[in-house]
């Protein structure tokens, strides 16, 4: 529980720090606020064609008599629109992410500079930033899309497809948000995907803890959009820790303390 704790107040000193930071929290708003407006018409579309779908998939039940006709095409219908919103928190981060890159890459390099005194860069050109970005992210849908069909499949399995299966969803989708956002800092540090994603599982605890929340968070209408820059600016802070760049002496982490930096909760979570 104390490691789920840590990842939480990650995300909490990252909304304080754009708090207290406001050009570097509008400057983040602008690529989220482009993005949702593509999303919720994409949204609103499979709302509306949802129905349509699901009866042509399912002709077999055709003259399936009343009520299982409804019920079953309803149900079905409820989870292709889940799977649809599940796809989109997770596309959003990686969406809004290259579209924002140089946006974001500014702000997780600011947050390095007011907790460690350095920024770490890349050294490559934008585009080649930006390729990997794309690269690493259509990597991570990959990954997503094979759970998604997973436990899409999972939720015709009576009472543990509507109780197990979308708890299960709700923390593939906070361990792939948090790599996506996470990628913004270490990406600047050379670290490829591979390694990403093997920090991330080795403080799971820690990873669900920041990404959990912030999925429930996005499912609410434009929250989405001004959570993502102190998104950034958390898991930059995360992603220190999971580099061991934290300060761990006890004067370190006070000074860390009064400028926003994640020590004390960060050094708790990697004595635990």
């Amino acid at each position: 529980m104390r490691d789920l704790g840590a990842g939480f107040r990650y995300l909490i000193q990252g909304q304080k720090w754009v708090a207290t930071h406001g050009r570097w929290f509008g400057f983040g708003l602008l690529p989220g606020l482009v993005t949702l407006v593509l999303y919720m018409g994409a949204l609103v579309g499979l709302a509306y064609g949802a129905d349509d779908l699901t009866a042509w998939a399912t002709p077999f039940a055709d003259d399936w008599g009343s009520p299982w006709l409804g019920l079953f095409r309803g149900a079905l219908t409820g989870v292709v629109f889940g799977l649809g919103l599940f796809l989109a928190v997770i596309t959003f981060t990686a969406v809004t992410l290259l579209v924002g890159q140089p946006f974001y890459e500014s702000l997780s390099e600011e947050v390095d500079r007011s907790v460690g005194g350095e920024a770490p860069e890349s050294g490559l050109p934008l585009w080649k930033d930006l390729w990997i970005s794309a690269r690493d992210s259509l990597r991570v849908l990959l990954r997503v899309a094979f759970y998604g069909i997973l436990l899409f499949a999972c939720g015709f399995i009576p009472v543990i497809g509507q109780t197990v299966v979308p708890a299960v969803g709700f923390c593939v989708s906070g361990f792939f948000l948090a790599e996506e956002l996470t990628a913004v800092a270490l990406q600047r540090r050379g670290v490829e995907l591979k390694e990403r994603l093997g920090l991330l599982r080795g403080r799971r605890l820690t990873t669900l803890g920041f990404g959990v929340p912030l999925v429930l968070a996005f499912l609410i209408p434009l929250v989405a959009v001004f959570l993502m820059p102190g998104a950034v600016a958390g898991a930059t802070l995360m992603a220190r820790d999971l580099r061991g760049e934290t300060p761990q002496g006890d004067d370190e982490e006070e000074d860390a303390g009064t400028t926003g930096g994640p020590a004390g909760g960060a050094t708790s979570d990697t004595t635990a």
